[in-house]
């Protein structure tokens, strides 16, 4: 269930709120005249999101490319290429 508090409970009780969500790692939803207003939520939480968003963003990308061509590749033939772009970037950050 979703932690739904007044606005005025971040002014009051922040450092409750900031242990909560640091320890739950779940937002706290906060409202002003019960309407919802701002969401605090951790840092760790916070990238956590953007990162699974941005991998949701490259399988579709990838799902759009795919149903464009009829080229496909096996899981083999992905990873070799992979482990040759991460040598190569290796190598380049020798220099």
């Amino acid at each position: 269930m979703p932690n739904i508090r007044p606005v005025s409970d971040l002014r009051n009780h922040f450092a409750e709120i900031t242990h909560e969500v640091q320890a739950s790692k779940e937002p706290v939803f906060l409202t002003k005249n019960g309407v919802g207003s701002l969401v605090v939520m951790s840092m760790e939480a916070y990238e956590d999101g953007l990162y699974e968003s941005r991998v949701y963003d490259k399988l579709i990308e990838a799902e759009l490319q795919a149903a464009q061509t009829k080229e496909r590749r096996s899981h083999t033939e992905v990873m070799e290429n992979a482990r040759r772009r991460l040598a190569r970037y290796g190598d380049d950050e020798d220099v």
